[in-house]
């Protein structure tokens, strides 16, 4: 359920805005964009998992305050930022 480190890794190579970023809001919704569909492909098969259903709830709320942050601030990298993440917004 949780990422590989050579994936997060790969995330924050693909999503960073300068050479040393590791934790700007665009590399960390990335992140949780990718731990939101690796639980949501685990809950497919475990309907009755209520524990990691919970942690995906939490996770797609903080998912969720941060691009409205980023909304605020940077409305241009907000769009861009959700159509490279195929997010529905």
């Amino acid at each position: 359920m949780s990422i590989t480190a050579e994936r997060k890794t790969a995330l924050i190579e693909e999503y960073r805005t300068s050479e040393n970023d590791k934790g700007s809001v665009q590399v960390q919704v990335a992140i949780l964009t990718e731990r939101i569909r690796n639980i949501t492909e685990h809950l497919r098969s475990r309907k009755k998992d209520y524990a990691s259903q919970r942690g995906l709830l939490i996770l797609v709320g903080k998912r969720k305050r941060l691009l409205q942050y980023l909304m605020r601030k940077n409305r241009p990298g907000y769009r861009s930022l959700i159509e490279a993440l195929g997010l529905r917004r």
